[in-house]
């Protein structure tokens, strides 16, 4: 459940230079590297706690020593305990955002889920709460509480769903884009050919989206517009995000402190513009069959 080998000190150091050019929102989960990216996180922002925004993830079961899952939580009875265990890792004793992690959790279940979250708000245990999925009914089987502030789904250039961000835009939550980045295709950095090391979780990855050799070709195919303005292709992968709509919040990953500065640089210089898009839409229409940006489907769905 990580991406190879990382280390510790470089992820401490990422960390300390996004606070110190103005990053203040963190988003992780109690499954990543099944407790560890907690346990960094909550590490590198002792003493920092009033300054930041903190999200995590619940909903499955792992063994912190040997980094394997072992199944999915009972929910909701087993929500309380995996909370306890995340603030003890982060070093907290709240979380500001607190998301369903199973995306495809039962709706009809949905409602008990949301009472027992509902309770730890009162108890001060967390501060809002919401769920990373990319299926729209379960957004809106989620969404009535005013706690109920966001959803977290994958959202890129190249994957995403309409009616999942259109559901975001309609109630006004955040729309946390998962995998900003394509999981690195998006940074140019991905080849068809690259071997990945076993203890990369994207070695036994089979991208929903399609083939990576089409996915590598049509990044090449628009990294002309995403690199315009003086951006790198990640710089203008992030600003198409924030083009796409006023309800995106793109949580890119870090390695190292060099990998945070490219996302800051990101931040100055804003969104692409509709020209941008449009010919970034029009591109990746024509080559990548079966995407969600198709110009056929210019409106969001009802």
């Amino acid at each position: 459940m990580g991406w190879g080998k990382v280390d510790d000190k470089d992820s401490q150091r990422a960390i300390e230079v996004a606070l110190e050019h103005g990053i203040n929102f963190f988003d992780t989960a109690d499954l990543y590297g099944c407790g560890h990216s907690e346990e960094v996180l909550g590490k590198a922002l002792t003493g920092k706690r009033p300054d930041v925004v903190i999200a995590s993830k619940f909903g499955y079961k792992f063994n912190e020593q040997t980094k394997i899952v072992t199944g999915r939580l009972n929910i909701p009875d087993e929500i309380e305990d995996a909370l306890h265990a995340s603030l003890k890792r982060l070093r907290t004793d709240y979380l500001d955002l607190y998301q369903l992690h199973i995306s495809d959790f039962p709706e009809t279940a949905a409602e008990a889920v949301q009472d027992r979250l509902e309770k730890l708000i009162v108890a001060g245990k967390i501060r809002s709460y919401g769920w990373s999925t990319d299926d729209a009914s379960r957004v809106s089987a989620f969404a009535p509480s005013k706690f109920c502030v966001a959803v977290q789904q994958a959202l890129n250039v190249l994957q995403g769903d309409l009616a999942t961000l259109a559901a975001t835009e309609r109630r006004g939550m955040a729309s946390l884009c998962r995998s900003p980045l394509a999981m690195g295709i998006l940074t140019g950095k991905w080849s068809a050919r690259k071997a990945l090391p076993g203890n990369d979780l994207r070695s036994r990855w089979n991208h929903s989206v399609g083939p990576v050799p089409t996915m590598v070709k049509v990044v090449e195919s628009i990294r002309h517009i995403l690199s315009q303005d003086g951006r790198s292709l990640t710089q203008g992968a992030l600003a198409w995000l924030w083009a796409k709509s006023d309800t995106t919040v793109p949580i890119p990953g870090f390695r190292n402190a060099t990998q945070v500065l490219e996302n800051v640089g990101a931040v100055k210089k804003g969104p692409l513009t509709e020209k941008q898009m449009l010919a970034i839409d029009k591109i990746v229409s024509r080559d990548f069959p079966n995407n969600p940006w198709d110009l056929r489907r210019t409106q969001h769905p009802a």
